[in-house]
């Protein structure tokens, strides 16, 4: 039996002309350039967490004695 998560996040429409088709696909290339816009810190240090860890490595250490 299905369950309410189970169910599809966007029901698409089978019939559709060229051009709504075309429209559709555009439209979802610029929602997720929108989102990688967005959130594209987050993604970077998900998709490449030892790039984000080796910049940690490379900052020089911060300074403990006071300048005076």
């Amino acid at each position: 039996m299905l369950q309410p998560n189970d169910l599809p996040l966007v029901c698409l429409p089978v019939d559709l002309s060229d051009e709504a088709a075309a429209k559709l696909v555009e439209f979802l290339h610029e929602l997720t350039e929108a989102l990688e816009r967005h959130y594209g810190a987050p993604l970077k240090r998900y998709y490449h967490p030892s790039d984000i860890a080796q910049h940690d490595l490379d900052r020089p250490p911060e300074p403990t004695d006071p300048p005076f």
